[in-house]
């Protein structure tokens, strides 16, 4: 099954995240990650959906949520031609571990420490969602505490515009 990603813009009305996560449940799809933001444009909302599944499955999903009202452009995000972006917090006791090696391999992956207290510290990384996993498997053997992830974010790379309104 291939990871998939795609974009919904839709009208910023109320109960239109509930409608969408409706339509995926009674449709038997399962979304691995769900992010949803404002857009340049107040009245739309972005909404980036990442699932597994077939490129059938995937297509269907696709032609099933362009049904929905408040659709005003659905399309998938090809990894190879967009930026696709997660936010991991983390937090790792610093009782009994090796802090020098932990340190390092979050030096090595670009994350930061951006807090410190309590016998705790939090680290912070942004990136490509396999950089997230990678990174996670790295700090395995060391005592995470607590973690979350934001979910996928993504844009086009280049000038793409979409007539929406």
């Amino acid at each position: 099954m291939n990871k998939q990603c795609m974009v919904l813009l839709v009208d910023n009305n109320a109960g239109v995240l509930a409608r969408v996560s409706s339509l995926f449940m009674q449709r038997g799809f399962n979304i691995d990650s769900l992010t949803v933001s404002s857009t340049e444009i107040p009245t739309i909302s972005r909404i980036t959906v990442t699932t597994k599944g077939d490129d059938r499955t995937f297509s269907q999903i696709i032609k099933q949520t362009s049904k929905l009202t408040e659709a005003r452009l659905v399309f998938p995000i090809e990894p190879f031609v967009s930026i696709i972006r997660e936010l991991l917090l983390v937090k790792f006791s610093t009782e009994n571990i090796d802090s020098e090696r932990l340190e390092s391999i979050i030096d090595d992956y670009g994350a930061k420490i951006i807090d410190v207290s309590n016998g705790c510290f939090v680290a912070e990384l942004t990136g490509d969602p396999t950089l997230i996993d990678d990174f996670l498997d790295a700090v395995k053997p060391f005592r995470m505490i607590e973690m979350c992830r934001t979910g996928a974010t993504a844009l086009e790379s280049g000038k793409v515009s979409y007539d929406i309104e």
